[in-house]
């Protein structure tokens, strides 16, 4: 892995900067975790008793990319990529990795644009009753990710031996 090519998130700017830059930092680090490994070794289930894998992970953010922005901050109503059976995103046994890409791709490039387009931070999204921030959408998200971050590296070190910050 080649933490090289990953964006540095800014170390001062204002807050929007900030938060967007630590978020892409997060989404180019999940990337570097997951390029290299052969789809096989992407759909490995490589620390029992753990059914996650690094494409399951994938897959997982691609979900919460388009659940986060699109439906409750954006107020559409999307639904998953994958099917809500009892392995959903990280059922992946056939999974097809390049369409896992493909769309966790769509679904940041989708979230980047709708984050560009909002007025300021403190506008907010809606789940049921609750009320969300942009801001603290953002927050949310970059804990999300480093949250599964720490998961592919332990994968990807159990896969193939390849550590990574």
């Amino acid at each position: 892995m080649d933490a090289r090519k990953r964006p540095e998130p800014p170390r001062v700017a204002d807050e929007r900067t900030t938060l967007t830059g630590f978020l892409q930092y997060q989404r180019e680090t999940l990337a570097m975790k997951c390029t290299g490994p052969t789809a096989e070794r992407l759909r490995e289930r490589a620390v029992p008793p753990s059914g996650l894998s690094l494409l399951g992970l994938l897959r997982h953010m691609a979900d919460v990319e388009r659940t986060w922005f699109r439906n409750v901050f954006h107020g559409e109503r999307t639904k998953s990529h994958w099917p809500r059976s009892e392995g959903g995103a990280f059922d992946v046994d056939t999974a097809d990795p390049a369409e896992a890409f493909e769309i966790w791709h769509e679904e940041c490039a989708r979230s980047s644009a709708i984050v560009d387009a909002a007025e300021s931070l403190d506008a907010t999204g809606h789940f049921g009753r609750d009320v969300f921030s942009l801001r603290c959408i953002l927050i949310h998200m970059i804990e999300e990710y480093a949250h599964h971050n720490g998961h592919a590296d332990l994968l990807r070190e159990r896969i193939d031996g390849a550590t990574g910050e």
